[in-house]
């Protein structure tokens, strides 16, 4: 009886279509999370992040790869043994990708306004700065308020406008700060630099608002002569003091930041 021959065993050549595969998926994802960090559009921005990351966080339908290569005894193609999983993405590389996404708009909206302000940037009235969590503008008070007034005035309104049509571009948190020097005020209106500080912001939110910035976004704070950055003994010192801010925030951890940087630097003046 002649010996059956035993079936030639074809080596498996196509293993490596799994690896490209998950090198195929890992550059489109790379691809796309650069374009949508460069994109200026933030609703487009926000609509691709979302979907990026519900991507990404939810669980694959199958484990198995498509079965390829040799039949085993049973006549069944065996299937290859899953290779360790290349194309999936940590939480803390989601969480990397969306901070260098937040910078990036952070200084998209430092450079919007340091182009609308360079005018008044020059003339030493406005001050613009940033870090990775928030961008200040700062505005010397000389430019919106009269003495001891929280009535913004008429060449004030085309500057804070301005302001305005930058920020309701953006879904960033905004804190509007009001600072005052030490001189005191005893007023009806103002009985003292709380009242005048906590007033001048409140005026510079509701122009906001009037001007399509939303108001569930924004925050008025009067901080008084309690938060000094200049030497109140001179003229020039009070100047410096006499300033309302606008922090916009990158998120609310920024916010709880801010909060603790602004109290240590207060119990260091």
């Amino acid at each position: 009886m002649a010996r059956r021959k035993r079936p030639e065993e074809h080596e498996n050549l196509e293993r490596w279509l799994i690896s490209y595969a998950d090198f195929i998926t890992l550059l489109f994802a790379f691809f796309v999370v650069m374009y949508s960090i460069s994109s200026i559009n933030e609703g487009k921005y926000r609509v691709l992040s979302d979907t990026m990351v519900a991507a990404f966080n939810t669980p694959p339908k199958t484990l198995q790869p498509i079965q390829v290569g040799e039949e085993g005894v049973s006549g069944e193609p065996s299937p290859i043994k899953p290779e360790k999983a290349s194309s999936a993405v940590s939480p803390g590389v989601i969480e990397q990708l969306a901070q260098m996404a937040e910078s990036n708009e952070l200084g998209q909206i430092a450079s919007d306004f340091e182009r609308a302000m360079a005018p008044l940037i020059q003339q030493d009235l406005i001050n613009v700065s940033r870090n990775e969590l928030w961008v200040e503008i700062e505005i010397n008070t000389s430019i919106l308020f009269d003495s001891g007034s929280a009535r913004l005035e008429d060449d004030a309104i085309p500057v804070l406008s301005e302001l305005a049509g930058i920020l309701k571009k953006y879904p960033n948190y905004i804190q509007v700060e009001g600072f005052t020097d030490n001189v005191p005020i005893a007023t009806a209106a103002y009985p003292s630099n709380w009242e005048l500080s906590a007033h001048r912001a409140a005026a510079v939110v509701h122009l906001f608002m009037d001007k399509g910035v939303q108001p569930d976004r924004m925050a008025a704070i009067g901080y008084g002569e309690y938060r000094p950055i200049a030497e109140n003994a001179t003229p020039e010192g009070r100047r410096k003091n006499r300033r309302v801010v606008l922090v916009i925030l990158a998120d609310e951890k920024a916010r709880r930041a801010l909060d603790i940087q602004r109290n240590t630097a207060a119990g260091g003046t």
